[in-house]
This record gives structure tokens, sequence and C-alpha cells, in this order.
């Protein structure tokens, strides 16, 4: 995997309006030309990153519009909901006017988008799901038609990473990419924002609102400008294990299709005809097929393995469903992974300092991808895992503790300014002296996730566990069976108890069964915590897990016994 390096060139320098409404050909754009190249493998535009870490300065005056663009909405009223609130209305995300300028701290230069301009020439809302129930809010411009654009880039994304202690991970997550051949990235930018909110009825001027990472927005037009189609296919998925979903996953001409329903798996961003998509998924689906050809036939071993190579390498664990996008050019059968959202990346140390209980247990190595059918069918391949290995090394060669220690070192210097002065010290989720010591750390992880990797393999993988069913005057708990790549024998140890903590056990099982009977339980709460052992002594936790203000309980399901002797599963509601 030869580092790809950036160019010296200017993005500037490229008129990416222009390359819009041309008639370049892929190939003439710098990207891959597929007709050409019989491995199908994708190839970023390097001349699109460069090598600068500085900070522009975003100056966002926001404005009421009208109702027939639903911008008639204050900037109080923006920033006072979360997403579940519009979710739970079933109405559109409040929005409002805004003028653009992008400059620096002393101002506009001449030629810089919003120039001399007084009126509005953008509309924000807030974007994000989880992330918009934080009190400092990520936001979403997006510039009207023929208003110009920012390095190409209608849509401007900005997010606060509240989550994220250092603050940086998603920039450094995709400038790591950019250096991968085998892997596409987008671009980054850290934004310092300013906003003049004149919707309360009075110009104060701007107010600071301190650092953000802008992210390009994986749409048609960042397709076009990274070489790919933009008449392909593109998903966001939102949630999506590679099951087939036969009752939700249909093409558009069929009466029984709910846009709605199929974007709560993925979310159309480009070409709609679902009719190859979802011969993609009857192939994975379809075990009578070998999964090598499978792969073959719709996806790039290339991709898929550096895909994995990279999120296990750097502890991406919230990627086993979700995070990614799904690329298929219209003219092909392949299918690519493209990552996206990295601020999951090198937590372990944060997540200890905080107390987190998350990127535990299943979610580390290889197992953190057996819930995925794909992926699962992908691993059980000894050519696949061959092909995983080897990736894997290669991105760990490039992931050097001097590359990893020379970037820290860079982003701390340029985000700490900001991070421990207002407005965002008051946000701030650790000290001084902790971001310090999580940071001289972070070069050290990928040892770490190299060492899970390796153990996964030892371990059986993850199962999930059943909702107790009743039998007569009885109960009857059951599992799915583990699997173990040594083919060893597999033991499970089963607890029912009436506390998270399982101490106040009402019953238990230890055997090779996946199932047990006893006496019916009276009304209650309760919880299963389940884990297989195999012949080597490792053990695994099942797949579900309880979740608290504190983080994920690994290996335990919750249910209850109701009055009427019934059994229902706990459910998490938003």
């Amino acid at each position: 995997m030869p580092q790809r390096e950036a160019e010296n060139d200017s993005i500037e320098s490229v008129n990416f309006e222009e390359a819009e409404n041309s008639t370049y050909t892929d190939y003439d754009f710098g990207g891959v030309l597929h007709d050409d190249h019989t491995d199908n493998h994708l190839r970023d535009n390097t001349y699109l990153y460069k090598d600068d870490n500085s900070v522009i300065t975003m100056y966002l005056t926001v404005r009421e519009g009208n109702a027939s663009e639903g911008t008639d909405h204050t900037w109080e009223e923006i920033n006072s909901y979360s997403a579940y609130y519009y979710d739970e209305e079933g109405i559109d995300r409040y929005k409002a006017e805004a003028l653009l300028q992008v400059g620096n701290e002393r101002g506009i230069p001449e030629g810089n988008l919003g120039y001399g301009e007084t009126t509005p020439n953008a509309i924000v809302q807030i974007r994000g799901q989880t992330s918009s129930r934080n009190p400092q809010k990520n936001y979403k411009i997006e510039l009207k038609p023929n208003k110009g654009s920012w390095n190409g880039q209608t849509t401007i994304a900005l997010n606060k990473h509240m989550t994220d202690g250092l603050r940086f991970r998603n920039k450094m997550g995709f400038d790591l990419l950019s250096g991968i051949d085998e892997l596409m990235s987008l671009r980054t930018q850290f934004v310092h924002l300013y906003v003049n909110d004149l919707t309360d009825g009075e110009d104060e001027g701007f107010e600071d609102y301190g650092l953000y990472t802008q992210v390009e927005q994986l749409n048609k037009t960042a397709l076009r400008t990274h070489g790919l189609d933009r008449a392909g296919y593109l998903y966001k998925i939102n949630f999506f294990e590679f099951f087939r979903y036969e009752d939700v996953i249909r093409v558009t001409t069929d009466p029984r299709y709910n846009k709605d329903e199929f974007e709560k798996y993925l979310e159309i961003k480009g070409n709609d005809d679902h009719s190859k998509l979802i011969t993609m998924l009857e192939d994975v689906n379809d075990y009578g097929i070998p999964i090598e050809e499978v792969i073959d036939k719709h996806f790039d071993m290339e991709n898929l393995t550096y895909y994995l190579a990279f999120n296990i390498l750097t502890g991406n664990y919230d990627t086993q469903s979700r995070n990614s996008y799904l690329y298929s050019p219209l003219n092909e059968d392949t299918w690519y992974f493209y990552l996206w959202d990295l601020d999951t990346i090198f937590r372990k140390d944060e997540n200890d300092i905080l107390g987190r209980i998350e990127a535990g247990s299943w979610e580390r190595g290889i197992s953190n991808y057996w819930g995925n059918v794909l992926f699962q069918r992908c691993l059980k391949s000894g050519e696949f895992r061959d092909a995983l290995d080897s990736a894997i090394l290669d991105v760990k060669d490039y992931l050097s503790r001097e590359k990893l220690q020379g970037m820290v070192e860079e982003y701390s210097s340029i985000v700490n300014p900001y991070l421990f002065t207002e407005p965002d010290i008051s946000q701030v989720l650790v000290t001084e002296e902790e971001n310090k010591e999580i940071a001289e750390k972070l070069p050290d992880l990928v040892d770490e996730y190299y060492r899970q990797y390796k153990e996964s393999f030892e371990k059986p993988m993850p199962f999930y566990i059943g909702t107790p069913e009743k039998s007569g005057v009885r109960m009857n708990y059951f599992w799915d069976a583990s699997y173990d790549f040594d083919q060893e024998d597999i033991s499970y140890k089963v607890i029912v108890a009436r506390d998270l903590e399982c101490k106040d056990i009402v019953t238990s099982y230890e055997g090779e069964w996946t199932s047990f009977t006893e006496a019916m339980l009276p009304a209650g709460e309760y919880f299963i915590k389940a884990t297989a052992t195999n012949e080597s002594g490792y053990t695994q936790d099942a797949f579900d897990y309880y979740e608290t203000e504190d983080g994920k309980y690994y290996g335990i399901k919750c249910f209850y016994v109701n009055l009427d002797g019934s059994i229902s599963e706990y459910t998490v509601t938003e």
C-alpha cells in the first residue's frame, strides 16, 4: 500500500463549478476509469487533499425567511429541538435563511464566498441525530442555487463532535484515509464559526461559536469531484446488516414500496432504481452460492478487506451496521464501502478515563462484524481471512507510531487553544491534563487493536439470546449457537436474575445445549446473561446488551413476565 502523497496544488485552483456542468468523463476528472480497470479498484483524486490543517473562519448571518421555503424560524427555535422532536411530530426540521461568508479572523477577503454580499445566500438547520441532543449543535448550511460554492461544495456540514474529548478524531480519520490508496476519503477543514443572529430583531454583531470540523458531504457532487459516477447508486447505511428485508427493500414501482420505511435502513442518495441492490442482497443471503462467488460478482475484495482493516486497527467500532455508504457505478455490478463518521476512532483510553462502558466485549476485532450477514459469510471464508490478514498488516505498517504521534501533536496544537477557552471550554469532556494523557497514548493504540484482532479469532463468536417463551406452567430459555473458527466444542453459561448485575439469581444453566426449561417465574423484570466458552478457555458474551448512562452491559437481555403470565422483551424507546 503506497502512501498517497498530498499534492502541492491548491484546491482553489480547480474550477469545480465548471467541472460539475461539463461533459468530462470520470477519467478526464482524475478518478478511476472503470472501463479501463479490469480489477475495478477505486482510486481517489489525490490532488484534492492539501497538507494543510489551518483554521478558516466562517461568518453566518441568520435571518428569518419565508413560509414557502420553510425558513420562517428563529435561530432560537432552530437550536431548541433535537432530531427526535421532529421525528415525533412528523415535521421537517426548522430552518432559517443565512448569509455565509468565508474568510479569516480579519474578515472576508475579496473573491471569497460572500464577499461584499448583504442578502442571504444559504439555508441553515441543525444536522445529526443523537448529536442533536447536545447543547452545542451541528449545522447543515445549504447554499442556494446560483449562489456559488466553497471548495466545490454547496452543502457545508459543521460538526462539534461534543462526545470526542480531543475534538479532532473525525478529521484525523479522513486525513489518514487520504493516504491509503485502497480506500476513498473526503475533504475536511477546521472551521472557526461566528454567528450573527438577526432573527431576534436585534443586530448585536457576531458571536463566537468556537471550533468546528467541516467534512465534505458524500453526494452526487462529491462523487463527480472524486472521479466517481455521479449517476451511480449511493446509499447511506443508517442501520443495515445486509439481510434481505423483503418487506421493505423493494423497487420503487412496487405498489407496496414505502420510501420512509426503506430509508430507516438505507438512505437514498443516488440512483433510486433498487433492482441492482436487491439482486446483490438476494445473492448475499443465498447460502447455496459460495461467498467467494458472491464477492467476485458483487464486491471488490480489496475494498472489503481494507475497509475492515482500517476500522479494526483504529478501533472504529460503530461500523457493524451503520456509519458508512454503499456506492456502485451505474453500469457495474460492483458495490463499494465508503467510510463516514470517524469520531469513534482511537477511543479506548478516553473511554477508560471517562468510565464509559463501550467498545468492549464483542465490539473488538472481527467479532464486531459477526452480526452482519455479509461480513459473517466473508469471515467464514479462508480466502477472505487470508486477504484480510494481508490488509491488516499493510494498514498497520501505514499507521506507524511516528506518523500518528506527529498528527496528534499537530492537531492538538491547533484545537486546544479553542477547546480550552470560551465558548467550548464549558462543554469539554476531559481536563487539559487528561486531554494530554489521552493524546500521548493514542499512537500506541494500534498495537492494542491489533492484539484484539488476533485474539478475536481465538474466541467463540457472539450470538443472540431469545426472548423466553411460556410452555404450560414452565418457561423455555433459548439462544443461538456460537461459532468457533477452530471447530472447538462450545459450552454455555446462562444466568437468569432479578438485577442487572446478575447477583440475585433465580435460575441458571451450564452445558453444551442451547436451551433449557425451568418453572414459570412470577411477574416482574428479569435479566438473562449468557456467555460461550470454547475448549481453549476463551469466553465470549452474547450480542445482546443493556445500556445505561454508564454505557453498555454486554451479554444481557432484559425481559418481563407480565401479570397475565405472558412474556415480553424490554425495548429501548428514544
